[in-house]
């Protein structure tokens, strides 16, 4: 059993200085430390956390860039899903995030925050996400995402804080409380639920349709593969879990417990259109909702369930024209979450506790070293006119209609230079003027993880389906038979990992000049280049080795502004019911809810990441808490929105809705306010 780390020696928050209204500039750094030989351990420990980040209203939200709106609450909560894992000498922690991408800041910060705590160096800190376009920004990197991803521009310290400390928090929580364990990977193929939304880009690669092309390769337009990680806990760790049956009651092999499951899968999180105001997870929150009601319905115990992206950039959701919304969103995320629930069943007779793990990171660094394998990425990153005219199914009106904007529309003369067919905005003189180098993104990260016979690759850019594809075959080209592990067989391309650096195509999908193309900010050399650096790094890392090659110190300068509402303190208003509940009914493109306002404190006088609504119903005796086929109905799942509605004479006016309700009338029920940040709990008077 591991030996509990103790508490937490926090080290000073490099954001503190940060914080004060009147700062415009954040330059920080933060130094990274050597990874330190760890004492070999028998078979697996493994812990896991769910950690929410929903923040108060306010924040800009990031993925729709100028389109978007100001988060007035949420929907379906944000949060960050920990899964750590030990074996042999390394360690390591994969946080699956709802958020637009992974974020340097954040990693650095997170790495130093528990490098006292833990025994987890920054290489085996892993930054994921699900790639929701409805979470905040201003948390990463660069001046330009933090001025570009979102509608308002700056990096928000008290933003970033907050996420290194829930997830820094988390880590620890999840290493001090592992356990032996046994995990199994496995994949499955789903298709009908998403589509290519650039597919006159993707038939420009040369193996599609092709007769040649290996089977798996041919004709997919998606990338189908939806891969999940399961990890159970060993109930007694002197038996160890029978790797050839299963009880058939899908609790895996006699004598585990389900922990935690990562499902990696392809698809952009734009079920919810860019009019949203509100904070959600997307298409995400209902597949790892949906899989963990599944697991938790077959097996009595509900598992830690996170997510993260695959390679995404060209895929879009499957939804109804004209139909986005949440309706949309949870039947694509359902199904999801489905298939998964029955890959994560099939899995239960292959875990095993003899595993390999291994880290490595690499920070590339382009002002000192564009080169590999005889690629070249251009000094002078370019965005390209069509950038600006939005991704297919979310287009800028107007704009995206207008030649050079307009998709599709590459230069047919002076080709020759680094950014190819690319119209770029302002011109090549121009835009340097006004976009300084410094601003973009200029160290890359390339992380790889081996999880057994797996290897999962990170890489901070939303990544093409035939761009994965590539990368895939990249890797397992540099394993050299007889030299390497024959047992790794497996490789798992995620995109937006570790921070957000745009896109990356194939140079034949760069050649038309779609929105991937335009976004592409290194030209069509990025594929090949991250293809050499990952096959690079993943053949040091597969002998099970913590490899990290990345500078003594990373240095941040970021453009502030203080988004993030600071607490009044002020005496809050009386927290009371405004008037009674309404029933509002069912639309073609929305569910029927039941609402309810009251009056309670300023935004950021509560703690949004800690419970605040739920519904009860009365049994006759008294009052139990409301359930809808089986879960309890608050703001954990995706039943209840919490929204700010603005100040009033009397204080801060809110309200929830209850979306799809099981009582429409006739049952009475009622409305309770948590106990939140030193709120009292009230209940609504009952309803009927």
């Amino acid at each position: 059993m591991p030996t509990p780390a103790g508490p937490i020696v926090a080290p000073p928050s490099r954001l503190a200085p940060f914080l004060d209204p009147g700062v415009r500039r954040a330059r920080f750094a933060v130094p990274a430390r050597p990874p330190r030989p760890l004492p070999p351990v028998p078979g697996l420990l493994a812990g896991a956390v769910d950690v929410d980040i929903t923040p108060p209203p306010g924040l800009p939200k990031a993925g729709y860039s100028a389109n978007a709106h100001t988060g007035d609450g949420f929907r379906t909560r944000l949060r960050a899903r920990v899964l750590h894992l030990r074996a042999g000498t390394t360690s390591l922690a994969i946080v699956q995030c709802d958020l637009l991408g992974g974020s340097a800041v954040v990693q650095h910060l997170v790495a130093e925050a528990i490098a006292e705590a833990t025994d987890i160096p920054l290489a085996g800190v892993f930054i994921g996400a699900t790639h929701t376009h409805a979470g905040p920004g201003q948390y990463l990197g660069t001046d330009f995402y933090n001025r570009f991803a979102s509608n308002r521009a700056g990096f928000d310290p008290a933003f970033a804080q907050f996420l290194v400390d829930r997830i820094s928090a988390g880590i620890v929580r999840a290493h001090d409380e592992r356990r032996p364990a046994a995990l199994a990977f496995g994949a499955a193929d789903v298709w009908g639920l998403t589509r290519n939304r650039s597919l006159d880009a993707h038939v420009r690669n040369p193996d599609v349709g092709d007769t040649d092309t290996a089977p798996q390769h041919k004709f997919h337009a998606v990338n189908p593969d939806l891969h999940l990680l399961r990890v159970d806990t060993i109930d007694d760790p002197d038996v160890e879990p029978d790797a050839g049956s299963d009880p058939g009651n899908g609790q895996g092999s006699p004598g585990t417990t389900p922990l935690a499951a990562l499902v990696v899968f392809s698809v952009h999180g734009t079920g919810i259109p860019m009019t949203a105001s509100e904070y959600n997870a997307d298409i995400w929150a209902y597949l790892c909702g949906e899989l963990g009601l599944r697991v938790h319905d077959r097996t009595g115990h509900r598992p830690v369930i996170g997510a993260i992206e695959g390679t995404h950039a060209d895929v879009a959701p499957a939804i109804r024209p004209g139909a986005a919304g949440h309706l949309e969103a949870a039947r694509v995320g359902r199904a999801l979450g489905a298939r998964a629930a029955a890959l994560h069943a099939s899995l239960g007779a292959s875990l095993r506790r003899d595993i390999t793990l291994g880290a490595g990171l690499r920070e590339v660094d382009l002002d000192r070293d564009p080169h590999l394998d005889g690629v070249t990425l251009p000094r002078r990153p370019a965005v390209g006119a069509a950038l600006v005219a939005g991704a297919h199914e979310n287009v800028t009106p107007v704009v995206h209609r207008i030649p050079p904007f307009a998709p599709g529309r590459p230069k047919r003369w002076g080709t020759d230079n680094p950014q190819g067919a690319k119209w770029i905005i302002g011109s090549r003189w121009l835009q340097p003027a006004i976009l300084p180098l410094a601003g973009f993104p200029r160290i890359l990260p390339v992380q790889v993880l081996r999880i057994d016979d797996a290897l999962l690759v990170g890489l901070p850019f939303e990544l093409t389906v035939d761009t994965g594809r590539r990368i895939t075959d990249a890797v397992l080209a540099g394993l050299q038979p007889g030299e390497d592990d024959p047992a790794v067989n497996r490789v798992i391309v995620s995109s937006v990992a570790n921070e957000y650096a745009g896109y990356a195509t194939t140079p034949e999908e760069y050649a038309q000049q779609n929105y991937e193309g335009a976004h592409t900010l290194y030209g069509p050399a990025t594929q090949p280049f991250l293809a050499a650096h990952a096959a690079r790094l993943a053949r040091e890392v597969v002998p099970a080795a913590v490899v990290q090659d990345v500078a003594a110190e990373r240095r941040f300068d970021l453009k502030v502004v203080h988004h993030l509402p600071r607490a009044t303190g002020e005496d809050p208003p009386e927290r009371r019911v405004a008037g009674h509940a309404r029933f509002v009914d069912p639309t073609t493109m929305t569910e029927g809810y039941w609402e309810l306002e009251w009056v309670d404190a300023a935004p950021a006088d509560l703690a949004w990441h800690e419970p605040l609504v739920r519904v009860e119903t009365s049994d006759g005796a008294g009052w139990i808490p409301a359930r809808r086929d089986g879960r309890v109905v608050d703001d954990q799942g995706w039943d209840l929105q919490v929204i700010h509605l603005g100040d009033g004479p009397d204080g801060h006016r809110y309200a929830v809705r209850w979306w799809d309700p099981e009582f429409r009338g006739g049952h009475p029920f009622r409305f309770v306010l948590e106990a939140n940040h030193g709120r009292p709990e009230i209940a609504s008077a009952p309803f009927h």
